[in-house]
């Protein structure tokens, strides 16, 4: 017998409902690929990928054929002209030169760098404040204006032509924005930590190496990508400084080699892709720790 009340099938229903959670879900989910996400990121790669492979292409042909088809793909792989631009522009050289550099620049804004914003976050020191705007106006000034009194300054000190004298210099030019983001790394840490190492017995250096800089370590090594690939790829510096063959950086050395190669840009753009390789492979295998240690940084208020 039947009572004319129809029944909700409660399994379909169920389904029902599930599936319209799942959609909504699927609609809310900020992970779910996007078409204009994708199209965007495609652009943007293309925008960023697209010289390096004219360069490439441009490194592997004659210059008649650059004349020719100056965005084409080579019709002969010339891969020997990599060798010939590494013998001709001496491009060992300015790599081991740049290395030298960059590595030395590295290192003492770390220690600079650290040194001086553990000293502003945790010391008493007086006029903080003065400190502050001190480091962002020096920040803020081109280094344009202070090339004439170094110039006297370095020839009087004997500084001129050296390396040594080109690695102070770069100190003093990164340090600043060095401190600044070691800063706010140093800001995040809660002074418990500090307080227990002292109850410890930690002196300030034994709570600095030890304790703060395991802490910002990912900022420390941020401060040094950044500034070894700023001393790495500098020019103006490196050019008004530096003079002898023997001591150039790879910048210099590129240059010089595309002035007097200037007709052959097959090898100027062999060299110039021996310059930059060092620095994209660095960039692919830190980009994480890199992009991190920017990141973390700018969460300190």
């Amino acid at each position: 017998m039947t009572t004319g009340i129809d029944l909700p099938r409660t399994g379909s229903t169920r389904r029902e409902a599930s599936a319209r959670r799942r959609g909504e879900t699927a609609r809310r989910d900020p992970r779910r690929p996007r078409p204009l996400s994708w199209l965007v990121l495609i652009v943007l790669a293309v925008y960023a990928a697209g010289p390096l492979v004219v360069f490439l292409f441009n490194a592997l042909k004659t210059p008649a054929e650059i004349s020719r088809s100056p965005i084409g793909v080579p019709t002969e792989w010339r891969w020997d002209n990599f060798v010939q631009a590494f013998t001709d522009a001496d491009m060992g050289q300015g790599l081991l030169n740049s290395f030298l550099i960059s590595v030395s620049t590295a290192a003492g804004v770390c220690v600079i760098a650290s040194m001086a914003a553990y000293s502003m976050t945790r010391l008493d020191l007086p006029g903080k404040g003065a400190w502050i705007l001190y480091i962002l106006v020096s920040t803020s000034l081109p280094i344009q204006l202070f090339l004439v009194p170094l110039l006297s300054l370095w020839s009087t000190l004997g500084l001129y032509n050296s390396q040594f004298g080109l690695i102070v210099i770069y100190w003093a030019v990164y340090s600043p924005f060095a401190t600044m983001l070691l800063r706010a790394f140093l800001l995040t840490i809660p002074k418990e930590y500090e307080e227990a190492a002292r109850l410890d017995g930690a002196g300030e250096w034994r709570l600095f190496s030890r304790v703060m800089v395991p802490m910002i370590w990912p900022g420390i090594l941020t401060v040094a990508l950044v500034s070894g690939l700023q001393a790495y790829n500098e020019f103006l510096l490196a050019v008004t400084f530096i003079q002898d063959s023997d001591k150039l950086p790879v910048a210099l050395s590129l240059f010089s080699f595309q002035q007097s190669q200037s007709p052959n840009w097959a090898l100027v753009s062999a060299a110039g892709l021996i310059m930059a390789i060092p620095v994209i492979v660095v960039f692919l295998l830190l980009q994480r720790k890199f992009i991190e240690g920017y990141t973390q940084g700018g969460l300190a208020n």
